[in-house]
């Protein structure tokens, strides 16, 4: 009789080796088929005996379904994903795949390892803007409307959370940050900081800090994490060419 296999859904993190977690390192040596966006598999160190199953970067449901039918032939699988997996990312996925599919696959050992998502990676970098209330939002629209896009950008800016701006920009959607940054102005003083932080944790990283006037001349792409400080965020001048310190005090002064 067949050994049941098991699905683990890996979060690689930004890209610092060293911010992978124990538990998704060991995930990834146990598994006999790794699954995923062909730039993660690259990060993952080749091993005796594993197959690899790469895709491009829209077939995340692919993926998923080709990982649920491994796993359900006994294979142990993991699935690999950039930073965190339930951040924007390919647990999300995987579930919606199983709620969809086979019964079978709803019997099976699905784990989830989580990892370092981007906005706390860039955070890290910058002192602490995440100090208080924030929120995480995706400008892209490839699974959404446009219109839901604005109407939660806008939403998050009434309640005046820190937002942290996933997949800011990309070839196909050029200007999405820059009309989320018109709005985050109609709301936020010019002086709010806003962070932009490429590729961090890997070797062309760069973390900028500008106000929110100036922020529409700062370039983006979708290895880009944008955050939009909250009224009571706040820039450290270091002097020199140092990147500001940014944090948002822990309290919040009643409003009249």
């Amino acid at each position: 009789m067949r050994a049941p296999g098991n699905l683990t859904v890996v979060g690689l993190g930004p890209g610092d080796p060293q911010w992978l977690t124990p538990a998704a390192s060991a995930a990834l040596v146990a598994a006999q088929d790794l699954v995923g966006y062909h730039a993660y598999l690259d990060r993952v160190p080749a091993m005796s005996g594993q197959q690899r199953h790469g895709f491009d970067n829209r077939s995340e449901s692919d993926r998923a379904r080709l990982a649920l039918d491994l796993a359900s032939q006994g294979r142990r699988v993991a699935v690999v994903s950039g930073g965190d997996p339930g951040v924007f990312a390919m647990a999300a996925a995987v579930f919606e795949a199983v709620d969809a599919g086979p019964l079978a696959w709803r019997a099976l050992d699905i784990r989830v390892e989580p990892g370092v998502t981007a906005m706390l990676a860039a955070a890290a970098r910058v002192g602490a803007p995440l100090g208080n209330d924030f929120c995480a939002i995706s400008l892209s629209d490839n699974l959404k409307p446009r219109a839901v896009v604005e109407q939660r950008l806008r939403a998050a800016l009434a309640g005046d959370f820190v937002i942290a701006l996933y997949n800011p920009a990309s070839l196909a959607r050029p200007g999405q940050l820059g009309a989320a940054l018109r709005i985050a102005a109609e709301v936020r003083g010019p002086e709010t900081p806003v962070i932009f932080a490429h590729a961090v944790g890997r070797p062309d990283e760069r973390v900028a800090v500008e106000c929110l006037a100036k922020a529409q001349s700062m370039a983006a792409d979708m290895a880009t994490l944008v955050v939009i400080g909250a009224s009571a965020t706040r820039s450290i001048d270091r002097g020199s060419d140092a990147i500001p310190f940014v944090y948002t005090p822990r309290s919040i002064r009643a409003r009249c």
